[in-house]
């Protein structure tokens, strides 16, 4: 049975997208790994003057255009999710109580910090990726840092790297920021139940005391 106050169909609306964004920053973990967390070894015999993370950020860098190419029937359906929990916390928050206010209202903080930095990490990394536009500079039409890569030829710009770089660190972000939402409505389900039971306690302890007090009358 539901504890009062939670409104479960607008938890659920908060909880649904939250998860559903959470298992799309899992399929992008892959591709951060070894950019942002680790040094990969090198292979026996590979050129110790060569990065050994070069081909993990060609592939985030193939996997991120190929993202921004998908159609929009995609973007819409996550704006959509996105919009699915906004109007979760609006009902929430729809004349709220005190536990409302504390945790649903963090949680929406929370959430926005992540449209924020979706919005402007995300998004605009994504379109710099696919313009190739590293260091304010556009790559010639016909080139790409993977064919230059592949023949050992320095592409002349800068930033590559390090943008990638941002991109990652920016989706161990927003899934940080992410797993504070789920942790602040765990922790309101979680208060709320606490409290309705000891209000049940409460009332049970003054049905028994007034139980006791009508059976001291009757044998007086």
């Amino acid at each position: 049975m539901p504890v009062r106050g939670t409104a479960p169909f607008a938890t659920f609306l908060i909880i649904g997208p939250t998860c559903f964004f959470l298992g799309i920053l899992f399929a992008l973990f892959p591709y951060d790994y070894h950019v942002l967390w680790t040094s990969p070894i090198a292979a026996l015999g590979a050129d110790p003057s060569l990065d050994p993370r070069a081909p993990f950020f060609d592939l985030q860098e193939a996997h991120l255009k190929f993202l921004h190419a998908s159609p929009p029937l995609i973007s819409r359906i996550l704006h959509i999710v996105i919009g699915t929990g906004l109007l979760g916390f609006l009902m929430k928050l729809y004349k709220p109580s005190e536990a409302n206010m504390l945790f649903d209202g963090a949680s929406l903080a929370l959430y926005m910090c992540g449209i924020a930095v979706y919005i402007a990490n995300l998004v605009k990394g994504m379109r710099t990726v696919t313009s190739g536009a590293y260091g304010g500079k556009v790559l010639p039409k016909g080139e790409s840092f993977v064919a230059k890569v592949a023949d050992g030829v320095d592409a002349d710009f800068i930033g590559r790297e390090d943008s990638l770089r941002v991109l990652a660190a920016s989706d161990t972000i927003l899934a940080l920021v992410l797993v504070g939402v789920l942790i602040l409505q765990a922790g309101q389900w979680y208060a709320q139940r606490k409290e309705a039971e000891e209000i049940a306690a409460m009332d049970k302890a003054r049905e028994e005391r007034k139980a006791a007090g009508k059976e001291g009358k009757k044998t007086k």
